[in-house]
């Protein structure tokens, strides 16, 4: 892509605009009076250092869009109220050329509708003053080009800046999808290599024995099962801490279930190892018959809740009677950070 330097292109209209004040000054000696078409210099030049100024913005602000309307309405009127239609004025006309630059400025900083505006009202202008044959000779058809010329390249840029920031989104977009299936493939590879690192042994255990085991070694088989399930099913929920504490509750003879539902994946690798911290020390601490730990939904104050259950039979019961032996929300922040966080007036409420 070519690219051209924006202080080039602001040098060179300010080129252009100073010689269209240089053939009005050399000109003043045909108008009848030179004091208007003074008054039309100082006013072109005022608007052109204005619409020229270097600005982080490239849309004409709208109050100079309309000052520069101003001008070009105001630059036919003056200069020609003491020239003769009916004569040679020579550079007397520089205000044509210097409407259709001022205007062009105006559509090149995406004020379309104004350079349309002041370039029609130019043409109208020259009708009454001299008919409708002095749009040629006096250059206001090149002023209007200009302006066309300026409006394409303008709604071409735009278009194409349009396209530029469409293409680039869709370019962030698919690197995201690629880094996110890239990190699921990664996922997947890590928690099948460590699966079979666990899985291995005992499956040649089983098949050294043709399927034939002790019930002690079922019963390996199934924590074995059981572990593999909560890397399946805990995701984030599993460090070396919660496994350790998770194996040897099962060996205790404890059901643990370990459910991650994404409501922990926002938190950053300090809050999580705090919430798995504390995850482990309740497992360790429960004497329940079943653990269930599950994250909590996002939004919630809560990163993790765990109900720890004991099984009591009950005398004539047909059934299991379950009892709540544990129950622990494990927070997201700190309990000094959640009351900072947390407004006056439910701090009151809880302490009541």
């Amino acid at each position: 892509m070519i690219s051209v330097p924006r202080w080039l292109l602001l040098v060179l209209a300010a080129l252009f605009s100073t010689y269209h004040v240089i053939l009005g000054v050399y000109s003043l000696a045909v108008p009848a009076s030179p004091w208007p078409a003074v008054v039309a210099l100082a006013c072109y030049a005022f608007a052109t250092v204005l619409s020229l100024w270097p600005s982080s913005r490239a849309r004409m602000p709208d109050w100079l869009a309309a000052f520069d309307l101003a001008v070009s309405i105001a630059l036919p009127l003056l200069a020609t109220s003491q020239l003769d239609a009916a004569g040679d004025n020579g550079y007397a006309t520089w205000y044509v050329a210097a409407v259709g630059t001022l205007m062009t400025i105006a559509a090149a900083r995406r004020q379309l509708v104004v350079a349309w505006l002041g370039v029609i009202a130019l043409a109208v202008q020259t009708m009454v003053w001299a008919g409708p044959l002095a749009l040629g000779s006096l250059g206001v058809i090149g002023s209007v080009v200009w302006v066309a010329i300026a409006h394409a390249l303008t709604s071409a840029l735009a278009n194409s800046a349009r396209e530029t920031r469409r293409y680039a989104q869709a370019e962030r977009e698919a690197a995201a999808w690629q880094a996110a299936q890239d990190a699921y493939l990664f996922e997947g590879r890590m928690r099948l290599a460590h699966t079979n690192r666990v899985a291995a042994p005992m499956l040649r255990r089983i098949i050294d024995r043709d399927g034939v085991l002790s019930e002690s070694q079922r019963e390996e088989c199934r924590r074995l099962e059981a572990a593999i399930r909560d890397e399946i099913r805990g995701r984030m929920l599993l460090t070396d801490a919660v496994r350790v504490e998770v194996q040897r509750a099962r060996e205790r003879g404890m059901t643990v279930t370990l459910l991650d539902e994404g409501g922990i994946d926002d938190l950053d690798e300090v809050a999580r190892d705090r919430v798995l911290s504390q995850l482990a020390e309740a497992i360790a601490g429960s004497n329940a018959d079943r653990i269930i730990a599950r994250t909590a939904a996002e939004g919630s104050a809560a990163a993790v809740t765990v109900v720890g259950l004991r099984t009591s039979a009950v005398p004539g019961d047909d059934g299991d009677d379950a009892e709540v032996e544990l129950w622990l929300e494990i927070p997201r922040l700190p309990e000094s950070e959640a009351e900072a966080a947390m407004p006056a007036a439910e701090i009151e409420s809880a302490e009541d």
